[in-house]
């Protein structure tokens, strides 16, 4: 039987991301595999900091079954971070205990290691599983405070230095983190077929014409102030600007955006993001050009071309380099007018898609090498 330990920097919920596209599809192609899903922390006293709820990590127990995962081996574990790093010293170490302590009472004695947090080093160190570190995101570029940037510096270092096998999501995260070792290129993808199956208008999208983004609302890759002149530009030719996915803001930077006219959806389960890429006149990816963006390789380049629909989008990696006759590039000065201009008195149904996207399948395959050549070295080891 076949076990795999995944620090994953988002939970398993209905906002499917690169993980659990690939988690499953591994999962539905080898039912002896079992996977301890490892989602962020709880942390109740920075819920508390943000006028939010406090609450207690789920902690171990057996995943909801998606029809995406075959058998009954996947199992979710929700940690609680009580304390503050700058309060409690051993933080990182209590939650790499848990998680050793969730593969353990899983019967899991000598798992993989799949770590896509980079927190997870902390459970390299304590366990020294064999491993796998899955760059998708370069928090080491990413605006953190300078004790937060020296902690990231020091455990991108750990992993990069320790496991056997390295995956980037990008061809710049090849280049950055190539120059220091060998790594693999497994790009993202989309599942096509999901995608091209036409679906009813969904509730949440305006009746009139939308410019639609898919993704978090995050400072980390969205320029909000570039979100609000679209908005109130769209808005003077009777549109709408409609941002779909989780709203990682701070109520300070919630309110311009819903003063300038932006509709916030909020999060949606994955089967129903279709819908709204389906139904968007225009497809927007305003996004931050920053370092931290540059090393993404956003998978709505995917879900945007397997609809078929015009996108407009700030020259961020991807999307500036993409042959398609669909995607404008615009700088930001431009965005809001190129946008309004190609929103259409009346909302239309997309009548034709791009031939030829990569598919979550190949990635599969891609991944499985890897995991492959990572056991096959794993049973070599003294």
């Amino acid at each position: 039987m076949t076990d795999l330990v995944v620090i994953s920097l988002e939970p398993w919920d209905e906002v499917w991301r690169r993980n659990q596209h690939l988690v499953a599809g591994l999962m539905s192609r080898d039912p002896g595999l079992r996977v301890l899903f490892v989602e962020p922390p709880a942390d109740p006293a920075h819920a508390l900091t943000r006028r939010a709820r406090p609450r207690r990590g789920r902690g171990l127990r057996s995943a909801p079954r998606p029809d995406a995962v075959a058998g009954e081996g996947l199992w979710l574990l929700e940690p609680t971070k009580w304390l503050p790093r700058r309060v409690d010293r051993r933080v990182d170490e209590r939650w790499a205990e848990r998680v050793a302590a969730g593969a353990e009472r899983l019967g899991m004695t000598q798992p993989v290691l799949w770590v896509n947090d980079p927190l997870g080093a902390a459970v390299l160190e304590l366990t020294g599983w064999p491993a796998l570190y899955d760059i998708t995101d370069d928090w080491t570029v990413a605006d953190r405070t300078g004790a937060e940037h020296d902690r990231l510096l020091r455990l991108d270092s750990a992993l990069l230095d320790r496991c056997q096998e390295v995956v980037v999501c990008s061809p710049g995260l090849e280049a950055s983190k190539g120059v220091r070792r060998r790594v693999t290129l497994v790009p993202n993808a989309v599942d096509v077929h999901a995608y091209r199956v036409p679906r009813v208008r969904p509730a949440g999208l305006p009746d009139v014409p939308t410019a639609v983004y898919v993704g978090t609302v995050h400072r980390d890759r969205m320029d909000l102030d570039l979100c609000a002149r679209t908005a109130r530009q769209a808005g003077a030719t009777g549109g709408r600007l409609v941002l779909v996915g989780p709203v990682a803001l701070d109520p300070g930077d919630r309110a311009p955006l819903e003063s300038a006219g932006v509709v916030l959806v909020g999060a949606v389960d994955h089967d129903d993001v279709p819908s709204y890429l389906q139904h968007a006149d225009v497809l927007v990816v305003p996004h931050a050009v920053t370092p931290f963006t540059d090393s993404l390789d956003p998978i709505k380049l995917y879900e945007y071309r397997a609809v078929g629909r015009p996108v407009v989008a700030t020259p961020v990696a991807g999307f500036r380099d993409v042959l398609d006759a669909r995607v404008t590039v615009a700088e930001p000065a431009e965005f809001p007018a190129t946008v309004a201009s190609l929103l259409p008195a009346e909302s239309t149904f997309p009548e034709g898609t791009d031939e030829e996207v990569p598919t979550w399948s190949d990635r599969v395959d891609e991944m499985a090498r890897v995991l492959d050549r990572l056991r096959a070295a794993a049973r070599l080891r003294p």
